[in-house]
């Protein structure tokens, strides 16, 4: 994907201008507009972006459709069709349309997503727009878009291992870019992990900032990560490996990817780079 006339949204969720994500953030868009692609930023904080996804999202005279049993995903589907989302909602989604690539800058909070940025995913990415039972992981709405995260952890490379206190990080990033992303069939990059910023020299931030900056200036030629097919599950069957995908496998040393492994061992790096 060659950036030139392409369009990226930073989706970013810090508090503070002079943070580690900041500097991250900075350089994606000054390394991403060298390359001749249009950045747009979405700064969470700064905008004071509503995080809970409620009943006040939906512009409507009437008010919602069943307010004593509210569903905020049919609510919201059904908004998002007759054009009654609230306007922040609508002015993200509109540049999400937008977008070939989207980032998602922010600190890692409690092995997930920071609630801000939580929320931009529960409110923006409604029912009907991101996602359908029709349209979803390989067969997914935003199936010509590229997504990754990139963030910062609080602990040390070693303590998110296959034998480290905080267990495997790529079992971490399962439910993030397995369960969103590739939900709504973003192709999804390899993660950009800075680990453990605020307890390392300032020498190794400015090593991590000019590595980032490396890897942006050669992402156009980075393949995504590798997900099952949906075709590979039986829609009849609780979508389930259909049998002649399970006897191709059952002889292999790891499973297929982290969260569809099959009993067998979970593969290495599934959720933090691309097969080669």
């Amino acid at each position: 994907m060659a950036l030139v006339g392409k369009q990226a949204l930073l989706v970013y969720a810090h508090q503070s201008p002079g943070s580690f994500n900041a500097a991250a953030k900075d350089v994606a868009v000054d390394v991403l507009t060298a390359q001749g692609c249009t950045v747009t930023v979405s700064d969470l904080y700064a905008m004071k972006f509503k995080a809970a996804a409620t009943a006040e999202d939906i512009i409507s005279e009437g008010g919602v459709k069943r307010a004593e049993n509210f569903s905020y995903a049919e609510e919201t589907k059904v908004a998002w069709e007759e054009g009654k989302l609230s306007a922040d909602i609508t002015a993200e989604q509109h540049k999400l349309s937008a977008a070939d690539l989207i980032i998602f800058q922010f600190p890692m909070y409690w092995f997930s997503l920071p609630a801000i940025l939580k929320g931009w995913i529960d409110r923006v990415l409604v029912l009907g727009y991101a996602y359908s039972k029709e349209k979803r992981y390989s067969q997914g709405i935003f199936k010509e878009k590229k997504a990754m995260l990139s963030f910062t952890t609080g602990s040390q490379e070693s303590m998110f291992s296959a034998h480290g206190i905080n267990g495997d990080m790529n079992v971490t990033l399962w439910p993030i870019q397995n369960g969103i992303l590739h939900y709504c069939g973003f192709q999804v990059l390899a993660p950009q992990i800075f680990w453990a910023p605020a307890h390392v020299p300032q020498e190794d931030r400015a090593a991590m900032l000019q590595a980032w900056r490396g890897r942006l200036e050669g992402l156009p030629g980075e393949a995504p990560l590798s997900f099952t097919p949906m075709d590979c599950f039986d829609g009849e069957n609780g979508f389930q490996l259909k049998p002649e995908v399970q006897e191709k496998h059952a002889g292999e040393k790891f499973g297929l990817t982290v969260g569809t492994h099959m009993g067998l061992a979970v593969p290495p790096d599934n959720q933090m780079r691309a097969a080669i």
